[in-house]
């Protein structure tokens, strides 16, 4: 026993300097941004949750800059008053990969570490990128609805032409269904941001018949599932396949009332809150250089992609998602 109580102030002494090592490590002074569009929508307040969550672990300063709308040109001015303000780093997620990659170049040039999240650039000076792999995820649910129609059908579309995310989810989608030759893509509606025309295409489409009746209608962001799903309340047929996308509450209420048969679950708490603290580690241990193509190199000290994770949820599983939610908000 003497020995262990020799050793003890030692390592009192020891704790103590790792305690005092960590709080000189990080300051409110220390400022990163989250920025994106639609960020008032609940999957944005989620992704912000998480984000300020690992903040406030880190006793660091969280901010969040981006339009309300979808509005890439938007987002972009957010993005540059964001650099402007010489943060120590900024998490975005690129609504038009077109419009925000010169912004991306510039940021990381300046010195500013960027990491995208949810919605990638991957040709642009970002370190990395952090989300969902949106190309599985639509395969995902495309092989849903084949289980669904049986292999054969009438499907549409609803979601955001050009953003990256949404364009890989497609993709995704296409890949499956082109081994069924009996499903058919009678459109893809790009709302462009705005849900009147989800619900609207949908009541248009819901009242046609015959050969050209609707079997399957997927939403492949967020914000256009209630929408659609409300349409077809409306009409009382609620038979037609619906998948959505994300696990607002809206969306998991309509799981159990029968409307939307399934929604792709992604993480967005998990995506803020690795992001901040990702952004955080290359603050403090930045690279000898910051806009290299680190996907080529094979001794690079950072991957070019960190998959949060994605999973269907359905009637089976719906009740998970909302203990989940509920315990969170408490």
């Amino acid at each position: 026993m003497k020995p262990i109580k020799r050793m003890a102030p030692a390592v009192v002494a020891l704790a103590v300097a790792m305690v005092s090592g960590c709080g000189a490590r990080h300051s409110p002074k220390e400022v990163y941004y989250l920025v994106a569009v639609n960020v008032s929508l609940p999957y944005w307040q989620t992704a912000v949750a998480g984000f300020k969550s690992a903040a406030a672990q880190y006793n660091v300063t969280a901010r969040v800059a981006g339009p309300d709308t979808y509005d890439p040109q938007g987002e972009l001015a957010e993005f540059q008053k964001a650099v402007a303000a010489k943060p120590a780093g900024i998490l975005v997620s690129v609504s038009d990969a077109a419009v925000m990659q010169p912004g991306i170049d510039a940021a990381v040039s300046a010195g500013i570490p960027v990491i995208t999240m949810d919605s990638d650039a991957k040709n642009s000076y970002r370190l990395y990128f952090i989300g969902t792999n949106n190309l599985e995820a639509g395969r995902l649910g495309g092989r849903r609805v084949i289980e669904k129609l049986g292999g054969k059908g009438n499907v549409v579309f609803f979601t955001l032409a050009g953003q990256p995310n949404t364009e890989e989810r497609l993709k995704g989608f296409k890949d499956v269904f082109a081994t069924r030759p009996g499903i058919n893509i009678v459109e893809v509606v790009d709302i462009k941001g705005d849900l009147h025309t989800a619900f609207d295409k949908a009541q248009e489409l819901m009242a046609q018949t015959g050969a050209k009746k609707i079997d399957a209608f997927v939403c492949l962001e967020s914000a256009s599932g209630k929408m659609v799903a409300d349409a077809i309340s409306r009409t009382g047929d609620t038979s037609r396949e619906l998948v959505a996308w994300d696990v607002n509450p809206e969306t998991l209420q309509s799981i159990k009332d029968g409307v939307i048969d399934a929604t792709i679950a992604q993480k967005p708490y998990t995506m803020g809150f690795v992001g901040l603290k990702a952004l955080d580690e290359i603050f403090h241990d930045p690279p000898a250089q910051l806009n290299k193509d680190y996907s080529a190199d094979a001794f690079a000290p950072y991957p070019v992609f960190v998959d949060t994770g994605t999973s269907l949820v359905d009637k089976s599983s719906v009740d998970v998602y909302l203990a989940a939610a509920a315990a969170h908000t408490q």
